[in-house]
């Protein structure tokens, strides 16, 4: 019965010419695969294995380990065990050879188990939702078919599904709720297809669709870029399908697929969610001392980390920084904000391309890249991403700029000298922050702007929560210094002839409209966040993992700033970062709420768009984040004018 399958081989077949390592292990599992036809064939054999296996091993677990706490920072597939369940808790486990389960020693945050560790993999991660089994094995039982109601997709924590030597003769596009499979068996059915849905399914690393009548593969399954093996012996695929696979293997076939895949449709508008009513937004409309201002924020994905490593599911070509610069300025300038925040930009970049193309349009730019690019050559330097800046010259003047080094920062602390954990923890990031003083040049009022890129392993849970709390100090420090800088006169005689107010001035820094926005690397759960919206945190914090950092440490990190983020005014937003293996809110725009209101903020992605597209980037999101924008408008500063001035204080009230 076996011989008579690999005889009916294609011309382009294993039969037919000498039979390559790639063939001869596709030959090898589809072997394996068509003596596995009985009734729960996995089942049985796992349920003898489980009562043979001798339970008395200890476990050897490595005392410096330090446990993640639940929930409190951006999760790492690969920093817990509880993904995947053992022979003695899973009814239909599979051996090494069939699942090709995610490595111990894979990566942390990195979207594919199957390629070595890189230096930094700045990418978070989720983990499947734990269940006290993940193997499921219908095989063998005559199965025709599967409702698309079935409650076989509510089983999202699944890693290992067969459904093999059924009599199926269609898969429903349902199949794609099981994201977190890793082993699918399809084989000995009668399918003459598969749903292009099965592209979602991005954590596959093999896919067993030995013996059906397929002949034509949906070019959706590009995005299936973990699967080491592809079955498809025993079907009518086309030749020059199978040739990739003989030839190459299942990577190859995957690649083409992924590069020749059709654009899906474009997502729609997202639309501005206004905080605001229209009878407001009228009345500060026709309000002459109405000051308002728009912030944008954007983590544009630095050309050095956007390999296929990483983002092994999107197209090449979409990859390609040539392909993503363009979008990426296109949807900066749309939205015409008056201050421009972009994290992960190199200097290459900076200087030739962004600078370049928005001086037109009335930008001018700061930018400071991470400290490490003075120990590069300069060639080397130009590829070292950091944080710039850019601000609406017509309308603001910047008066002074200040790069945060947390490094260099926590060194100068006097209480963190005499720490451990800050040399081995803290001093080896080099994240920075850049942080600009500006006036507009009609009103005077002054604006501090804080655009910051925070550590991204989840490891380091407590440099993240040193690093916010330094940025803040730091801001802190700056506006008190910028409060006691004196008004400046007009600057112009348009200015003293025009309906104005005279210049506000600051009794402290804290009365300083304030802007901190970034990459915080933090989901709202955080000790960041709670730092941040709340002011403080305890000096026992879970986020600080009993690590020592003075008076942080001792006493609690706290500020006085009365920070909230934009877009939980308008209700929050449910991701700000999209990959298949992580999906959640870690970029904010925070604003100083004592003198600052929100006007509006940009809309989500639209839900329908992002349950049919594995991850960012892709051919219409350039990033793996999404660019927030949020519009201020100024309080009045009821002290800022003399007493005499009733009738401008009146007009505010």
């Amino acid at each position: 019965m076996h011989n008579q399958h690999i005889g009916q081989a294609s011309p382009g077949s294993a039969a037919s010419q000498i039979i390559t390592p790639h063939w001869q292990q596709q030959l090898l599992k589809c072997e394996m695969i068509r003596s596995s036809r009985l009734p729960h064939h996995r089942a049985r054999a796992s349920a003898m294995a489980s009562r043979t296996v001798t339970k008395s091993a200890i476990p050897i677990t490595n005392p410096n380990h330090v446990k993640p706490s639940n929930g409190t920072d951006v999760p790492d597939a690969a920093s817990k065990d509880g993904g995947t369940s053992t022979a003695s808790s899973t009814p239909a486990p599979t051996t090494a050879s069939e699942s090709s389960p995610v490595s111990a020693n894979s990566a942390p945050n990195h979207p594919s188990a199957t390629v070595a560790p890189i230096s930094e993999a700045p990418r978070p991660t989720a983990e499947p939702p734990e269940n006290t089994w993940n193997s499921l094995d219908m095989g063998g039982v005559n199965l025709k078919t599967i409702p698309h109601n079935s409650g076989l997709f509510t089983f999202t924590f699944l890693i290992n599904l067969y459904l093999n030597h059924n009599s199926l003769t269609a898969v429903p596009p349902e199949i794609s709720k099981l994201r977190h499979l890793e082993l699918l068996d399809l084989s000995g059915n009668a399918l003459t297809t598969v749903p292009p849905e099965m592209g979602m399914l991005t954590q596959l690393k093999e896919l067993y669709l030995f013996d059906n009548q397929i002949v034509m593969l949906p070019p959706e399954l590009g995005s299936l870029h973990q699967l080491q093996t592809l079955g498809i012996e025993g079907n009518p695929l086309d030749a020059s399908l199978k040739g990739m696979v003989q030839k190459e293997g299942t990577p190859a076939l995957i690649s083409y697929l992924r590069d020749t895949c059709p654009m899906p449709p474009p997502p729609p508008q997202r639309v501005w969610k206004n905080v605001i009513s229209p009878a407001e937004r009228e009345a500060l409309a026709n309000d002459p001392h109405t000051e308002t201002f728009s912030v944008l924020c954007y983590n544009i994905l630095c050309e050095k980390y956007a390999t296929e490593k990483l983002y092994g599911y999107t197209p090449s070509w979409a990859l390609s920084w040539d392909y993503r610069k363009e979008l990426i300025l296109t949807e900066v300038m749309t939205y015409d904000a008056d201050f421009l925040c972009l994290q992960e930009v190199d200097i290459a970049q900076y200087e030739d391309y962004f600078v370049k193309h928005l001086q037109g349009q009335d930008y001018e730019g700061i930018y400071y890249p991470k400290s490490r690019y003075r120990t590069m050559s300069d060639i080397e330097r130009r590829q070292v991403d950091g944080c710039a800046t850019f601000y609406k010259a017509s309308k603001y003047q910047l008066v002074e700029r200040q790069l945060i080094e947390f490094s260099t920062v926590a060194m100068q602390r006097p209480d963190f000298k005499k720490t451990d954990d800050m040399f081995n923890r803290v001093l080896g990031k080099d994240h920075i922050a850049v942080t600009c003083l500006f006036e507009n040049k009609k009103t005077g009022t002054r604006v501090i702007v804080a655009n910051a890129h925070i550590h991204w392993d989840p490891n380091f849970r407590d440099v993240k929560l040193v690093q916010a709390a330094l940025l803040v100090e730091e801001i802190e420090t700056i506006a008190a210094y910028f409060s006691k800088l004196p008004p400046r006169p007009p600057i112009s005689l348009d200015d003293q002839l025009g309906p104005s107010r005279p210049p506000p001035t600051y009794s402290d820094g804290t009365k300083i409209p304030t802007i901190i926005c970034g990459d915080f690397n933090s989901i709202p759960s955080s000790g960041v966040w709670e730092f941040l919206s709340t002011g403080s945190v305890p000096p026992d914090h879970p986020d600080f993992m009993s690590h020592l950092y003075g008076k942080y440490t001792t006493e609690g990190p706290k500020h006085r700033l009365s920070l909230k983020s934009a877009y939980a005014a308008a209700g929050d937003i449910s991701l700000t970062n999209y990959t298949p293996r992580f999906q959640g809110v870690i970029d904010y725009i925070w604003y100083s709420a004592g003198n600052l209101s929100v006007n509006a903020v940009l809309g989500e992605v639209d839900k329908g768009y992002l349950e049919k597209v594995v991850g960012f980037p892709n051919v219409h999101f350039p990033s793996d984040h999404v660019c927030l924008v949020s519009e201020f408008r100024v309080k009045p500063v009821r002290d800022a004018l003399p007493s005499s001035t009733s009738s401008s204080n009146g007009t505010h009230s």
